[in-house]
């Protein structure tokens, strides 16, 4: 039986709850916590700001929070 079953997803970044944790939200909806390991917390508040695009790694057991693993910055767009 594998020990890491986890569900990787895209998800948008709503705002900053502090230095390493983040208000997210999915496609469908949802809202939920991402946060950056401890290891990667310094640079994390330089990275990540509300409206990127986030992909989180979820475990199946536990939608309320989810491991920030890549970040995707928003696109400015021209008016």
């Amino acid at each position: 039986m594998p020990t890491d079953e986890n569900i990787v997803l895209d998800a948008e970044v709503l705002s900053v709850i502090d230095s390493r944790a983040f208000r997210a939200e999915l496609a469908n909806g949802h809202g939920f916590t991402a946060y950056f390991p401890q290891a990667d917390a310094p640079a994390a508040a330089q990275r990540c700001a509300p409206g990127d695009r986030v992909r989180v790694r979820m475990s199946p057991f536990d939608f309320s929070r989810g491991e920030i693993q890549s970040i995707s910055k928003k696109q400015e767009t021209e008016t």
